[in-house]
């Protein structure tokens, strides 16, 4: 153990003159004096040895800690929050900062108890981080990335899928104008996973000009006037968190398989008149075996070949029959046409039959011509298979009796 150096040198001190006595006494006193004498001057030593003063090696009590700052209740937040018209200066921008706390209790994050430090976890003093010095992106992507984990803990499967969407990818290349998680979902007020028929709204609120299209087209007129529950809506084509980007190679190659998995469904066809057979027809022809094959081999290169967007549109579906896009009409259809084949006539059109199988009331005449061809043909090939039996047995037969001769 350590000790001080002035305790160090009265211990000399004390042992020394000890020895001294021990010397006097080993000339003069008796032997058993002499052993008591000793035993006495070790006790000493020892007990001094104790009960010194040291300093070193032992270990002082710890400090007392600083307490980690306490979360902050709602109150607490509110106590600023609630305050009406608190706007926060970003740029050129102002942000609302009110939060209404009886709307608040009635989403779907106040039912479940959301307290606002769950999801604001880095504002546990005052004053809050600084977001707001690099504008109103910056500041809604640094609100994002610090709540990201909040929203990851408990919407783990749609956090997951996000990371591998368009949007996160945008937003990591730092283009900050993509999509985060608050640009589609208020925090605050959401009362629940929008309706089908709001999605276009949400989606409207960064793509405004195609969503303007799409919500004139026969697919989005359908959702917004009926609310038909059989019309696709943004993520019914995109996704909703894991959207791919429309703009590859491989988006594009997918869209017949896309558009397929309703016009492919009867229960929903069946309702309209419309043709089912529009992917069997679509892959049976040029067109479709080619981009089939791209698909299916090498989904990452482009064909110049064309899929159900390009004639038909994308946001801008209309009817078949309208008279200003509708491909129902011959002039219409030969201006689709006209795109790959500049040279396409007037007639360029007939040979191709709209997704439709002929029938006596649809192309009646290719209808004919081929139940003609399915008599014609076989029996063609049967007579021929019979004439050739019997010219080899009438053959066979001749040879016999010339050899009995």
């Amino acid at each position: 153990m350590g000790r001080t150096p002035q305790y160090r040198l009265n211990l000399s001190k004390l042992q020394e003159r000890v020895m001294r006595g021990l010397m006097q006494l080993n000339t003069r006193a008796r032997p058993h004096l002499l052993l008591w004498s000793v035993g006495l001057a070790l006790l000493v030593a020892a007990f001094a040895s104790f009960t010194g003063p040291s300093t070193g090696s032992v270990t002082a009590a710890p400090a007392p800690q600083t307490a980690s700052a306490p979360r902050p209740s709602d109150d607490e937040c509110l106590a600023c929050h609630s305050q009406p018209n608190m706007l926060l200066s970003v740029g050129e921008d102002k942000i609302l900062l009110t939060i209404d706390k009886a709307a608040f209790e009635e989403s779907v994050h106040g039912k479940e108890q959301v307290a606002c430090a769950d999801c604001h976890a880095d504002m546990d003093g005052f004053p809050h981080p600084d977001y707001a010095k690099d504008g109103l992106r910056e500041f809604n992507y640094s609100l994002y990335k610090a709540t990201q984990s909040a929203c990851q803990s408990c919407h783990e499967e749609e956090a997951s899928n996000a990371m591998s969407g368009v949007h996160e990818l945008t937003l990591e290349t730092g283009n900050h104008n993509a999509a985060m998680c608050a640009d589609c979902h208020n925090p605050h007020y959401a009362e629940s996973a929008a309706g089908r028929e709001e999605v276009p709204d949400v989606c409207a609120r960064c793509h405004s000009d195609i969503a303007a299209t799409y919500k004139e087209s026969v697919h989005g007129a359908a959702l917004l006037d009926e609310n038909n529950p059989d019309v696709p809506n943004c993520i019914i084509c995109h996704g909703n968190h894991n959207i791919t980007d429309p703009r590859t190679v491989e988006f594009r190659n997918n869209i017949p398989l896309l558009c397929a998995r309703c016009h492919t469904d009867a229960s929903i066809m069946d309702k309209y008149g419309i043709s089912t057979n529009v992917l069997n027809t679509y892959v049976a022809d040029y067109h479709g075996t080619t981009v089939t094959l791209f698909e299916q081999t090498s989904p990452e290169l482009p064909t110049n070949k064309p899929v159900c967007t390009d004639c038909h549109g994308t946001h801008d579906i209309s009817k078949t029959d309208n008279p200003q896009t509708g491909i129902a009409l011959k002039e219409n259809l030969l201006g689709k046409c006209q795109r790959c084949h500049p040279d396409a006539t007037a007639n360029f059109p007939d040979a191709w039959m709209s997704h439709y199988d002929a029938s006596p009331e649809k192309y009646p005449l290719v209808y004919y011509v081929n139940l003609f061809y399915k008599f014609f043909i076989p029996a063609v090939i049967g007579g021929m298979l019979v004439f050739v039996i019997t010219d080899i047995t009438r053959r066979a037969i001749n040879r016999g009796k010339g050899g009995a001769h």
